[in-house]
């Protein structure tokens, strides 16, 4: 039914290099080695991310979605949303032509909550932020 070949994306991501991060590549590496799924995340030059994962796992858009979460800013030129939105579209064709639900995959709310577990919230204020001025 589905060929692990299949399931198995490569993939380049390409970083917006008026980004004040002159390295956005490897900082997106560096956090997406630990997230599941993520098979290999290696910088080709400071703006190109190489990135293998397994379909069952993630997917790009939950990638990119993780990565523009981290404060970085992905490459916005036509050229690359339309290479993305291909890219979307044919992972969802796949995991909906061989029978695999949204539940059975690895959701993004999981990624996020991995990601808020591992920040410091000693600091927070919580109070508005018009109430902040007055005291």
């Amino acid at each position: 039914m589905d060929n692990e070949d299949n399931r198995i994306k490569h993939r380049q991501i390409p970083f917006d290099p008026l980004h004040p991060n002159r390295n956005q590549a490897g900082a997106a590496a560096h956090y997406l080695t630990h997230e599941r799924g993520i098979l290999t995340a290696k910088p080709a030059t400071p703006h190109l991310l190489k990135v293998s994962y397994d379909l069952l796992h993630t997917r790009l858009e939950e990638i990119e979605r993780v990565i523009t979460e981290l404060g970085l800013h992905i490459d916005a030129r036509l050229t690359y949303r339309i290479k993305r939105a291909l890219w979307h579209y044919t992972e969802d064709t796949f995991l909906a032509n061989n029978g695999y639900e949204h539940s059975q995959m690895e959701c993004t709310q999981k990624v996020f909550a991995c990601r808020y577990e591992h920040l410091d919230h000693s600091l927070r204020d919580h109070r508005p932020e018009h109430w902040r001025r007055y005291l």
